[in-house]
């Protein structure tokens, strides 16, 4: 089964491969119905064709999932020379008025039907097979009872079926929610997720004070009925912070995957343009070991620590969706969604030999310059700039100096790390290694001096005794949990 994972940028998109998936989604300019998600423009096709071709054999699908409008249909068509610039394998649609468009432009592509098409039955498939479709991203509301019926049904369809990820309250993702309360259409790719939104439950007429109207809330008594049908009735329950009957639990089907195989199922899809880098790739390692282990690549003993990382990901408690019972989707959670860790860094490559040269030259220049500046004050200045150096030490930060055995990496910092974080590297084929106190340094590559902290938008050089591959992340405990 093929492994599909997210590319919200071209960052993730490095990580999806890197990290194991054997094919990446992405989305181009305002096509697809994540927005929000930084996307691909601009000359960014470029580095997308050098990341697929450092993964031979990996496959690039392009989501073009939004409802078009008559206008968004011509600018689609004005952007096919930039679309063709893109390795893409396949498009990701819902809407059918663009199909003979992709045909006649993308000849050699392979056309995937969204799951926002909300296909679930084995006639409905026929169709879209007629229609030149070679791939059906099932509607989630898919039993797997009824997948396999299909994939019996018409065998030459490939399936494709979300394992893990946040679900939508609606109809395969065809909400009219954001589009009523914000002005913000899901449908064109403006989701503003108002069904995970926290809800009180309020009295607007003064008739009751709070402490009552919180009282009333919690009892249970509150139900919602339809005029016309006085027997059925839905409760509204107001928990300690939230009311709870909009949004679902989180996707995770990783404890199922041979289930997806015996139902026919050709590749399994990881929900997730918007989250992290950290999440991305945790999440996709995760099944990547999995998958491994149910094809006999890896032992279940030797997945398992990768599996239970899945925890260490931001999430909403997690459930299996209408796979194995519709009843199970009912259920809605609140509140937000945590993690005991939070990204620290992106390890990059080794720096050559040249540019660890040129760090150590420029940390010991500081330090020369430093050195005869002090050597022409006369001692009450001495001991004035002694006084100074103890009470900024952020201003007077110290030169690196040559360790052996150690080695600099370029680094992306994401949030805070100072000299006291306790660091953990995580990387696609271990699940994570402390780095020992006292075996790191960060770096100011500009000007070769140690940081006692740093943040985003700091450049910085990773230091240290470790030994690193490629596409490393650095992690460390959140404030809640440290």
């Amino acid at each position: 089964m093929e492994l599909l994972s997210p590319a919200g940028n071209v960052e993730k998109l490095r990580y999806c491969y890197a990290y194991g998936a054997d094919a990446a989604y992405i989305g181009l300019k305002n096509f697809s119905l994540r927005v929000k998600a930084d996307n691909f423009y601009a000359d960014e096709y470029g580095q997308v064709a050098a990341i697929k071709a450092a993964y031979p054999g990996r496959k690039l699908h392009c989501a073009l999932n939004i409802s078009f409008h008559n206008k968004e249909i011509d600018r689609l068509k004005a952007e096919i020379p930039y679309f063709r610039l893109y390795p893409i394998d396949a498009f990701i649609v819902q809407d059918l008025g663009i199909v003979p468009l992709l045909q006649k432009e993308f000849p050699r592509a392979a056309l995937h039907l969204s799951t926002q098409a909300s296909c679930m039955n084995r006639e409905a498939v026929k169709v879209y097979r007629s229609l030149g479709f070679t791939r059906i991203v099932m509607g989630r509301e898919a039993s797997l009872a009824e997948i396999a019926e299909i994939k019996d049904a018409v065998p030459d369809m490939e399936i494709e079926c979300f394992v893990h990820g946040a679900m939508c309250i609606a109809y395969a993702g065809r909400c009219l929610m954001s589009a009523y309360l914000n002005g913000r259409s899901a449908q064109e790719g403006f989701c503003s997720h108002t069904c995970r939104w926290d809800y009180d439950l309020l009295v607007n007429r003064g008739w009751l004070d709070r402490e009552g109207a919180k009282f009333l809330a919690e009892s249970g008594a509150l139900v919602l009925k339809e005029k016309k049908r006085p027997e059925e009735s839905f409760p509204v329950y107001e928990g300690e912070h939230f009311t709870a009957v909009l949004s679902s639990k989180d996707l995770c089907m990783i404890d199922c995957l041979d289930e997806f195989r015996k139902a026919g199922v050709d590749s399994l899809k990881i929900e997730g343009r918007m989250k992290s880098v950290y999440y991305v790739a945790l999440i996709t390692r995760a099944y990547r070991k999995a998958l491994d282990a149910l094809e006999g690549r890896t032992s279940q003993e030797d997945a398992a620590p990768f599996i239970d990382e899945l925890y260490k990901v931001s999430h909403r408690p997690y459930g299996r969706g209408f796979y194995f019972d519709a009843a199970e989707a009912d259920v809605t959670v609140s509140g937000e969604s945590s993690s005991p860790y939070e990204l620290s860094a992106q390890v990059g490559a080794e720096l050559a030999e040249e540019e660890t040269e040129k760090v150590f030259s420029r940390a010991a220049s500081l330090k020369k310059r430093r050195q005869e500046e002090y050597e022409a004050l006369v001692p009450p200045a001495k001991k004035a700039y002694d006084e100074r150096v103890k009470a900024l030490p952020d201003r007077y930060l110290p030169p690196v100096e040559a360790k052996a055995g150690w080695r600099f990496y370029a680094l992306k910092v994401q949030n805070m790390i100072t000299q006291e974080s306790k660091i953990e590297a995580v990387g696609p084929d271990f699940v994570s290694r402390l780095l020992p106190s006292g075996s790191w340094r960060l770096v100011n590559p500009e000007t070769g001096t140690v940081y006692r902290w740093c943040c985003d938008g700091h450049p910085a050089v990773l230091y240290t005794s470790v030994e690193l591959g490629a596409n490393v992340l650095l992690r460390s405990e959140t404030s809640a949990t440290a």
